[in-house]
């Protein structure tokens, strides 16, 4: 399985408090050993898209990263200095070009996903994407049926203990306590 990990803050080694750094987009992309579950850092998001376009078929283990094998420690560790959202697999690749771009919530709800076209014009839709296809015929052989919206799941254990989510279960729970 692959993932990606959201840098939104980092321990001190004085405090154990934490400082936020920076909040928006992926800093590090990381897939995970089929073999020792070790995460393993992945140079680009272009290689991370490879890996996890081809997942399901080709599971990801450590040999493939260059001078890296089960036995080395791992490159990164699964914990709450950073959140963790995990992508889903055999997403497509984002065609050449362009760039697939994450940005997470402040309420750190879910990710909103675009894409950055090669003249660098933020689309939000399938409908700009097809539009943009449309008025720009050098991408011919590309469709917008190749961009793909989906959010990956923030993983909640890693999700900073200040951030006040919303929990629709306790809504739910409350609305019904209510009408009682």
């Amino acid at each position: 399985m692959t993932g990606a990990a959201q840098d939104i803050s980092k321990t001190p080694s004085s405090s154990s408090k934490r400082t936020v750094i920076t909040q928006g987009s992926v800093d590090i992309y990381a897939a995970q050993c089929k073999n020792c579950l070790k995460w393993r850092v992945i140079d680009t998001q272009e290689e991370f898209e490879e890996i996890r376009h081809k997942v399901t078929v080709e599971p990801f283990d450590c040999s493939r990263k260059a001078n890296c094998s089960c036995d080395d420690p791992a490159d990164i560790e699964y914990d709450s200095t950073r959140t963790w959202v995990i992508d889903k697999p055999n997403l497509p690749k984002t065609p050449q070009g362009f760039k697939r771009s994450l940005v997470l919530r402040k309420d750190y709800s879910k990710l909103d996903s675009y894409y950055i076209t090669p003249a660098g014009k933020k689309l939000r839709t399938r409908n700009e994407i097809a539009g943009y296809l449309k008025d720009h015929p050098e991408h011919s052989g590309i469709s917008a049926s190749d961009f793909d919206f989906s959010s990956p799941k923030i993983m909640q254990d890693t999700i900073p203990e200040y951030i006040e989510q919303k929990d629709s279960a306790n809504k739910k729970a409350k609305i019904i306590k209510d009408d009682v």
